[in-house]
């Protein structure tokens, strides 16, 4: 079965819902911005004020409520379903990703909760979320960052039983509204890990200040501390290594999070570049009839298609994980570290386009200059995720076992699998052979990028990294770029099939992947030192693409008659 793939339009919104619920708080979500209007939420981001009237949205209309309560402590239609709530990020991204910020956290502090065992604890943030509570994740120190193991905060055994919390936290999104925050800590004197809840209205929890920051900036980015706070076994999530795994397996979920809302950034910042552009006339002629501004449009386009394409079959996999069955693994920090920065290279192309338009305070662009940057660089940076990409390279490529094949999932259910995650064991996840993905594609330029990678195959068999290169980090994390567009092929191609995309789109999509494929091999010989056979491998890989000059003009024709498609309400 296939369905359309489109660009977010909130004027002519299109989308399947597995339940009409889900499609009215997504219709409800989109009036409530398109009422308040461009002109306000650029005011409202000017002066930074906090969002009380987002914020009284969804707790009148419930929706953290129903799209972040699993099924088993929801009493309405609550579930935890990452169909939807993939498409939730894409939509609060293209209002402002200030609102997203105060979603994506609420995800984050929701993790270690939800993924606990304590029972107290979870039908307490059930209740919160219902009556219109938002949420934070207690994880960075100022000194630290997100290094778990230099961890100071400290839980401090008491002689009746109970503990006393002391320590501070830096870099918290909602840490000024939270209805609780999920505090991670070490038990002093043992040093075991330890997730508690703590309530920001306590006497003993001071937030300490605003730390204002140039994008997202309505959202309040706190320092919280905690000043002997009495903590007791009812506040306590979850202990040990099970603390320490819940950290990690709770980035896993919100890293996925910021390539959506960089989807829905980069589609509001198209249909403004594009309705700006067509409108404007230079020289007696419209931007939109220059032969380099309609190439800059078309490959912003096809980026952006792309990124829909991996990220939502990324989902797929995330909805499908078991213990016998982690790819998410992958394809989750590709989501994070390539979607979201295909999302700022979009909106750089755009900008060459509108050039000092975008700057104008009155534009949605202007705040997206300021947002778009900082996801790549949140919930990990690239190279923290490249690390991890790198290590399933071996058995991406040369152990390959059978799967089922994945559907697109989008059925109205719990993917409860991610609050029980198994961790660890990298070592242990396997792949199908990645050659199906391409079967019998007749695309010329889905053709040359196989050839790409095949290269890297053979690279990899007969002039693999020394062990001296493999010291090298830089070294390593370039070579992963060349990895990581091979993962980012696969997906898309996958999703391509699913959502019957023509011939002509999917060569412009692989005519980019070709170019970018060929940059960073030329970037291995320029930047890094090789042995002559791997140099002569990475100039193999330096191909062109085969350029089709009438399925580019059908492209283009497809992407110019979005012209006006959206204007948002001032």
């Amino acid at each position: 079965m296939s369905h359309s793939l489109s660009l977010l339009n909130p004027k002519k919104y299109e989308r399947f819902h597995a339940d009409p619920r889900s499609r009215e708080l997504v219709l409800k979500t989109i009036d409530f911005f398109e009422t308040k209007g461009l002109q306000k939420i650029k005011q409202d981001d000017q002066s930074m004020v906090w969002y009380e009237d987002f914020l009284k949205f969804i707790k009148d209309e419930k929706i953290f409520a129903d799209f972040l309560t699993p099924k088993e402590y929801s009493a309405d239609n609550g579930r935890w379903d990452m169909y939807r709530i993939s498409e939730y990020n894409e939509i609060l991204g293209f209002y402002g990703l200030c609102y997203w910020y105060a979603w994506q956290v609420t995800i984050l502090g929701l993790g270690p909760i939800w993924m606990g065992t304590n029972e107290t604890v979870k039908k307490k943030a059930a209740k919160l979320l219902a009556e219109g509570g938002i949420f934070a994740f207690g994880l960075s120190e100022k000194t630290h960052g997100a290094d778990l193991y230099s961890s100071e905060m400290l839980l401090v055994p008491q002689a009746d039983g109970t503990y006393l919390a002391r320590g501070s936290k830096y870099y918290i999104g909602n840490g000024n509204a939270a209805a609780l925050v999920s505090t991670f800590a070490k038990v002093d004197g043992t040093g075991e890990y330890v997730f508690f809840a703590v309530d920001p209205t306590h006497e003993k929890y001071e937030c300490v200040k605003k730390i204002d920051t140039s994008g997202v900036r309505q959202a309040y980015v706190a320092e919280y501390a905690l000043h002997d706070y009495p903590i007791t076994e009812e506040d306590i999530i979850s202990r040990g290594e099970h603390a320490w795994n819940s950290s990690l397996n709770t980035i896993n979920i919100g890293k996925f999070e910021l390539g959506c809302a960089s989807i829905g950034i980069a589609t509001h910042c198209f249909y403004e570049a594009l309705n700006h552009a067509a409108g404007r006339n230079l020289y007696g002629r419209y931007v939109t009839d220059f032969p380099h501004v309609k190439k800059l449009f078309t490959e912003s386009y096809a980026r952006l298609i792309g990124m829909k394409l991996f990220a939502f079959r990324a989902a797929d996999y995330m909805r499908s994980a078991s213990d016998d069955d982690r790819r998410y693994l992958l394809f989750n920090p590709v989501v994070k570290m390539k979607v979201t920065g295909q999302g700022e290279k979009v909106v750089g192309l755009l900008h060459e386009i509108i050039a000092a338009k975008g700057y104008e305070q009155d534009t949605y662009f202007e705040m997206a200059l300021r947002d778009i940057g900082m996801l790549p660089k949140l919930e990990g940076t690239e190279h923290v995720n490249m690390a991890l990409i790198i290590k399933f390279v071996k058995n991406y490529f040369f152990t390959p076992v059978e799967y089922p094949e994945i559907p697109q999932i989008r059925e109205a259910a719990d993917d409860g699998y991610l609050f029980r995650q198994k961790t660890g064991g990298l070592a242990s996840i396997h792949f199908p052979d990645y050659r199906l993905a391409y079967g019998d594609a007749d695309s010329p330029n889905v053709r040359v990028f196989q050839e790409q990678v095949e290269l890297f195959r053979t690279l990899l068999m007969t002039a693999p990294p020394t062990a001296e290169q493999a010291k090298n980090i830089d070294y390593m994390l370039a070579a992963g770029e060349l990895f990581t567009l091979i993962v980012y092929a696969q997906l898309i191609l996958e999703n391509s099939r699913i959502y019957a995309i023509d011939k002509d789109m999917l060569e412009q999509i692989f005519t980019f992947l070709v170019k970018d494929y060929a940059a960073f091999a030329l970037q291995m010989i320029l930047s890094h030192e090789n042995s002559a056979t791997q140099e002569e491998l990475f100039q193999k890989m330096m191909k062109k693409p085969v350029l089709d000059k009438a399925g580019f003009g059908r492209v283009w024709d497809s992407v110019y008659a979005l012209k006006d498609q959206y204007v948002m309400n001032k």
